[in-house]
């Protein structure tokens, strides 16, 4: 039995290692659909927790830039499964936030409009953590944190009831209070990064508003980093990784029209 079962275990290792959508190998064991359905159930809880924007004007304007966004990523990432209709919520928090989740969901901090000057800045946001979706960086890490649990869930030795609850809400960077708490490895960072800039720019928006963004975003913290880098670190390496992007974003995005999000 011992010797089947490793044998299980070395196929589904094998069968787990994949390629994201930039070409990195990653090791990604969770089953999509159970992926999707921890996205949803987090999601849902955050909005029966969080208080939401009341206000039709900005939820049009993140809904808005986070379709074209959407939109973007999947025409240029055709090769990535997405779902058809993505929920776009604003909750009311002071903190310059956001995040994506598995399965198609959104959130944007009231917070975060106070640091993003322009539609494009809230792109490049919004194309980011859509990048970390994707790339499946979510899934990389749950598989990462449940080592050896991995491999059996997927062939039913041990149940989701089995792994419910935190740790798998951590896996996805939701805390024990609901919160975006746990930061994605730095190569996740970097992957995220110049994914999501060469989506903003397929949408159409000024890919150096991304760098001017993340000054935004050091600015708002004063001498203290605001949640959203203590999440996502900004260092001057990932405004460099970025500017040394630009041309390549730039041209990529010739083509494209930004939609009129005001």
């Amino acid at each position: 039995m011992k010797r089947v079962l490793t044998w299980i275990l070395l196929v589904l290792l094998l069968a787990g290692c994949e390629e994201t959508p930039s070409g990195r190998s990653q090791l990604a064991l969770v089953p999509d659909t159970l992926m999707a359905q921890l996205g949803e159930r987090s999601f849902a809880q955050l909005r029966e927790r969080r208080p939401t924007v009341q206000d039709s004007a900005i939820d049009r304007r993140v809904q808005c830039v986070a379709d074209a966004v959407v939109e973007a990523a999947r025409r240029h990432y055709p090769e990535v499964e997405m779902p058809e209709a993505w929920e776009v919520v604003v909750f009311d928090d002071a903190a310059p936030n956001a995040f994506a989740l598995p399965g198609g969901r959104i959130g944007v901090h009231s917070g975060l409009l106070r640091v993003a000057e322009s539609p494009d800045q809230l792109a490049a946001v919004i194309g980011h953590e859509v990048a970390h979706v994707l790339a499946d960086h979510g899934n990389e890490r749950l598989t990462q944190q449940l080592g050896i649990k991995a491999a059996l869930l997927v062939v039913g030795l041990v149940s989701e009831g089995e792994l419910a609850g935190e740790p798998l809400m951590r896996a996805l960077g939701i805390g024990a209070r609901l919160g975006i708490s746990l930061p994605f490895s730095r190569t996740h960072e970097e992957e995220a990064d110049l994914m999501g800039l060469e989506i903003m720019a397929a949408a159409g928006f000024e890919p150096g508003e991304s760098v001017a963004l993340w000054r935004n975003m050091a600015a708002a913290g004063g001498g203290q980093p605001p949640e959203f880098l203590s999440t996502h670190p900004a260092h001057d390496s990932r405004i460099a990784l970025l500017e040394g992007h630009l041309d390549e974003a730039r041209a990529l995005g010739r083509q494209a029209q930004a939609p009129a999000c005001g």
